[in-house]
């Protein structure tokens, strides 16, 4: 019987997900095969899959699957299978290429991210207390950070830049703006 293991990994870029599959490839060196598909970008549009030897489209394709099915990126998801001398046939590789990766996605944490931005601007110091109270609204009431401060400096005209997921921009730019005497400021 074979025997299938298999590894979901965050990564961040294609070279990440190639490092991680040499690796693997390396430590599971006496394995049959060690496939694997990997999703990199919030377009989701940079991708690879690769069935190791096996029939193609048999390995690779249904792990690229299962990271579509999830919705994931920035991942990559290898299967290492030690052949137990029964050939599966190309249902059969399908198949267990696609439970391998959906119980390796299933044992994983999914974390989910966002696209972020930097956004800075002025105030007199006398909006202090309003920038302060906006930027507090923005985060959770459990704590979690969602707009963090990256820099700021108090003097009669103050500044700071934050951080922030890239689809509260333009509602926070604006909530920023009405406030008195404020400048958003544009890198360069």
């Amino acid at each position: 019987m074979s025997r299938f293991i298999s590894f979901a990994i965050p990564v961040t870029s294609a070279e990440e997900a190639k490092e991680y599959v040499a690796l693997y490839t390396n430590e599971y060196h006496d394995a049959r095969h060690v496939c694997w598909a990997y999703m990199i970008g919030s377009d989701r549009k940079e991708y690879l899959s690769s069935d190791n030897g096996e029939p193609s489209g048999t390995a690779g394709k249904p792990i690229l699957g299962q990271i579509n099915s999830f919705g994931l990126t920035n991942i990559v998801i290898i299967v290492v299978r030690y052949f137990g001398g029964i050939k599966l046939g190309t249902s059969g590789l399908i198949a267990a290429y696609r439970e391998a990766a959906r119980l390796a996605i299933e044992a994983a944490e999914i974390i989910e991210g966002k696209d972020m931005t930097t956004l800075g601007f002025t105030f007199p110091y006398l909006a202090m207390n309003d920038v302060m109270k906006l930027l507090k609204a923005q985060n959770s009431p459990g704590g979690r950070e969602v707009v963090k401060i990256i820099s700021q400096e108090f003097d009669n005209t103050c500044s700071i830049y934050i951080s922030l997921p890239l689809d509260l921009l333009p509602e926070l730019s604006s909530r920023i703006s009405a406030i008195s005497g404020t400048s958003l400021l544009t890198e360069g």
